[in-house]
């Protein structure tokens, strides 16, 4: 058993995600997770909202409320979306708690006293007709390297470097189109040259990466410049050092402390749980936390922050640890672990176009799943979605994903199954002697934990399900082979051969319907009631309203008891348990969806 960890993306808090969003970092790491504790790993699922930064003030403005005020309510409208998505988080919190303001700033202390913060002038991007710091983000223009357009202020997506807004060619805000004024400011900056080699041999050591995250990530190393930690700006969390704290436009920098999310995250779990100390099991060394094995740890995004995650993260952990060539000393949370790896996700994109909720090219999560199925939405992004290259999203490959794959595939192997069962024995038939067509479709079930499995541990998500599938096929194909319909009329060997092929089908079903549960696992507690079981097959986060444990407000999380439910294995099922006419598990679309769809979208 191992303690693993998986470190999800934070959705920002500046308006509802769409399904693009999910499609990066939710259902991949969901799927992981759940198999990843059937497996009997010690798994610790931690994320939350992204809810400072100059966005949260932009949209905010525009909708004449406080930064808080939108961050409470786009915070509670994320937790129910993902909720009803099933992802189960050992906790989804938000960046505005005391909790995470200590756990940054203590981080930032120790990052600036092994000496891998130094303070710098710098020219500052301001709006000049509001007065406001413009984040690099936030600023466009021409390249200067590559002399591609449309790129940002902190790098070009189109040669991958780092970049300086002060450095584009015709630089305009994204906000209104203005040009920026630059003044000189005094920040903090993260002294990346110091880290370089440190951060470079780290890079060189990953193996099991996906080729594009690891290229791009070594790609960074080659212009390594210091990068601002600290921001101009009211909103966020207050730089802790003496002649800063107390100073009300100076705020740390929305990237450094959205990664210490992750960490601070497992420390509220682990104070939330009883046990304060808990969340060392998965960030530090074995000898210092007592967890036995050395922790897996595993960041999922999409691509858009891959530097954040391969550079800025480890690097701010390399100098906490005092790793790099100013030397150090880790700080109150000991020497903290580096990730095993860096599972980013390309876009997803819609009807051919970009998702943009500012152009209405958009499908929110929340407006997905008021009109279809948490697990139709689940399948599709399993089976066709971004994992190592853009993938398109039209309603017309949705529709075909959900009516010829899930409901006359698997929806169809378990209602026929289950169906002839209840109506010819009433109940789970007891098995004759079994043939050689039997045992080899339930070894072939069998066989597909391990395929299964192997390729979900290894982030293959489309190719695992491809798999599971393609299982499902085989026992379909059995039961049309075997026709135990046609033995129904028979004599008492004949019935008997039909419990026979039923009972094995059954069995198959069951075992499928595991494989399939970290993918599909609404569905799967269905199925498994379907088949006479009790309790839980699957469990489903919770949503919890829950005090602020150092005094703030209080705000709503997702947690759950993941404990209970199916092991990675097969179980033999139980003849003689009753069982019912089923009700249809997967809803089949009518092809009109798709035009009713086109239509919504281009109104």
């Amino acid at each position: 058993m191992s303690h693993v960890l998986a470190a999800v993306a934070w959705p920002y808090a500046n308006g509802p995600r769409h399904i693009g969003h999910v499609s990066g970092f939710g259902v991949p790491s969901d799927v992981f997770s759940r198999y990843m504790r059937m497996a009997g790993h010690d798994v610790l699922m931690v994320s939350g909202t992204d809810e400072h930064g100059t966005p949260i003030l932009v949209q905010a403005e525009k909708e004449g409320a406080t930064p808080r005020v939108l961050a409470d309510r786009y915070n509670r409208m994320i937790v129910e979306d993902l909720h009803a998505l099933g992802l189960s988080y050992d906790l989804f919190t938000r960046t505005t708690t005391r909790n995470h303001y200590a756990v940054a700033q203590e981080l930032f202390r120790t990052v600036h006293r092994n000496g891998y913060m130094i303070e710098q002038t710098t020219q500052g991007a301001i709006s000049p007709s509001t007065g406001r710091t413009l984040p690099d983000r936030y600023i466009e223009g021409t390249c200067p390297i590559c002399g591609a357009d449309g790129a940002r202020g902190d790098q070009c997506d189109a040669c991958g470097n780092q970049l300086d807004p002060i450095d584009l060619i015709d630089p305009k805000s994204r906000i209104n189109g203005e040009t920026p004024e630059f003044l000189e400011t005094r920040h903090f900056f993260l002294n990346l040259p110091a880290l370089a080699e440190a951060l470079g041999q780290w890079l060189r050591a990953r193996e099991g990466w996906r080729p594009n995250v690891l290229k791009f990530s070594l790609n960074l190393l080659d212009d390594l410049k210091p990068r601002a930690m600290t921001r101009d700006i009211d909103w966020g969390i207050p730089v802790p050092l003496e002649g800063w704290e107390d100073n009300p436009n100076k705020r740390l920098y929305v990237w450094f402390d959205a990664v210490i999310g992750y960490l601070s995250a497992s420390v509220e779990w682990a104070r939330r749980t009883g046990d304060p100390e808990a969340w060392r099991k998965w960030w530090n060394a074995p000898e210092d936390s007592g967890a036995g094995t050395t922790p897996l740890t595993y960041y999922f995004m999409g691509k858009d922050n891959i530097t954040f995650h391969s550079q800025i993260w480890p690097a701010e952990l390399l100098a906490q640890n005092g790793d790099g060539a100013m030397g150090g000393r880790p700080g109150t949370f000991g020497r903290l672990n580096l990730p095993t790896e860096v599972v980013s996700s390309e876009y997803l994109t819609m009807e051919g176009r970009k998702f943009s909720s500012s152009r209405s090219v958009v499908i929110y999560v929340r407006d997905f799943l008021s009109r279809y199925d948490a697990d139709a939405l689940r399948y599709f992004i399993a089976v066709a979605g971004p994992e190592s290259n853009d993938t398109d999203f039209t309603w017309s490959e949705f529709v075909r994903r959900n009516n010829d794959e899930l409901v006359a595939g698997w929806g169809n192997l378990v209602n026929r199954s289950i169906s002839m069962a209840a109506k010819n024995f009433g109940a789970i038939p007891a098995a004759g002697e079994l043939t050689q067509t039997d045992e080899a479709v339930l070894a072939a079930v069998r066989a597909a934990f391990t395929t299964v499995g192997d390729l979900i541990a290894r982030h293959r998500m489309k190719a695992a399900i491809g798999e599971a599938m393609r299982a499902v096929a085989e026992v379909n194909k059995y039961v049309s082979e075997s026709a135990p319909w046609k033995l129904k009329d028979g004599g008492q060997v004949e019935k008997a051969r039909m419990g026979t092929i039923l009972h094995v089908t059954l069995q198959a079903v069951s075992d499928l319907n595991t494989i399939l549960s970290p993918f599909l696992p609404h569905s799967a507690q269905k199925v498994h009631e379907l088949l006479g079981g009790t309790g839980v097959h699957t469990p489903m986060p919770e949503i919890r309203e829950v005090e602020d444990l150092d005094g703030g407000p209080s705000y709503p999380v997702l947690m759950g008891d993941y404990t209970a439910g199916v092991r990675w294995e097969s179980t033999p099922i139980e003849s003689g348990r009753a069982l019912a006419a089923p009700k249809p598990v997967f809803r089949k679309l009518d092809p009109s969806v798709v035009e009713e769809e086109l239509s919504r979208l281009s109104s």
